[in-house]
């Protein structure tokens, strides 16, 4: 199973640990209802979501078709499933980040500050679901289906993006449908006084696109051109929406991956839900040569997930983001 959250996607350390900041403008929140109405309504939803991928690297999403109840059953069965006793959770522990299901603990890992996770592969359903868990009981029909809906609204927000980007609204459409999806299920304990606030360090993710579904605040972003971490709200039936190193990759430089944490809450214990979308394990990611001139030469060299797979060992105390790894020195 695939770090994303950890080892090779870790933020430089030069990333200091600020508070939070109120001076930015609010994150976008962005009716994705519009793509679906008239020309000119679709055309304007398009560039506020290349706005905020240019300007911020994220924004949240209401009116997207994923129903509350969809979004409650998610997260109730990864709230069953990290209730459950060790000896069943223990069934899926393991390091081996190939692996297509796995769990571990920030005991274990070495990286986060305190977190248990699950992370399991999820596109094509009817090729992953054989893996996951059995118990509890409704664990592969409530995760599924939210699976389904959120690999929906991941095509949905790429081709929009795509053409914010000026590239062809249908290019790349069958990798895509046919990429990778992963969950990654995030369990937080409540913020106690004597530990650290931290839950996972700073770090960008590799894909495409994450989507992320959370119980209660605890996700913290740093925007493009801000040196404060911002908390991002709950907003009820509302998805949060970032860039990941791929896709900096692909748009050569225009959109840049996301710099994120996720700190403690000091009133609850914390689920988190990301889903994280990008090509095939062998499909390579290129800048697109539409984005390719004289005065704008290519900044990223192409690589892969199993790139990415093949980079993470090597990172382990280094905590190199992904994408930095690409860049192309033109000094």
């Amino acid at each position: 199973m695939p770090d994303c959250y950890l080892r090779g996607s870790m933020a430089s350390q030069v990333v200091q640990l600020r508070q939070p900041s109120s001076s930015r403008p609010p994150l976008p929140v962005i009716n994705l209802g519009r793509l679906s109405k008239d020309p000119a309504t679709r055309a304007l939803a398009i560039q506020d979501i290349a706005r905020a991928c240019r300007e911020q690297g994220c924004f949240q999403v209401v009116n997207h078709g994923v129903s509350k109840s969809v979004m409650k059953g998610a997260l109730e069965a990864a709230s069953e499933f990290f209730e459950l006793s060790p000896e069943h959770k223990e069934l899926f522990a393991s390091t081996d980040i190939r692996r297509p299901i796995r769990y571990d603990t920030s005991s274990r890992d070495g990286i986060s500050k305190a977190r248990s996770f699950l992370k399991h592969y999820a596109n094509p359903l009817e090729d992953w679901v054989q893996y996951w868990p059995m118990h509890p009981p409704s664990y592969r029909q409530k995760m599924g289906e939210y699976a389904v809906e959120i690999q929906r609204v991941s095509m949905q927000l790429m081709d929009a993006i795509l053409q914010g980007l000026g590239l062809r609204p249908l290019c790349m459409q069958e990798k895509l449908e046919k990429g990778v999806q992963f969950l990654a299920l995030n369990n937080y304990p409540q913020l106690s006084h004597r530990g650290d606030k931290i839950g996972l360090a700073s770090h960008s993710d590799y894909g495409f696109l994450t989507i992320l579904l959370q119980s209660s605040p605890g996700l913290e972003v740093m925007p493009h051109g801000d040196d404060a971490w911002k908390s991002v709200p709950v907003i009820p039936g509302a998805l949060h929406v970032h860039i990941g190193d791929h896709l900096e990759v692909l748009s050569n430089g225009q959109f840049k991956s996301l710099v994120h944490r996720a700190v403690l809450n000091p009133d609850e214990a914390r689920i988190s839900i990301a889903s994280i979308h990008g090509l095939a394990k062998d499909e390579k990611v290129c800048c697109a040569d539409e984005l390719v001139d004289e005065e704008n030469p290519e900044m990223y060299r192409e690589s892969s997930f199993q790139d990415f797979l093949d980079f993470l060992p090597s990172n382990i105390n280094n905590y190199k983001r992904f994408v930095e790894s690409l860049k192309i020195n033109r000094a």
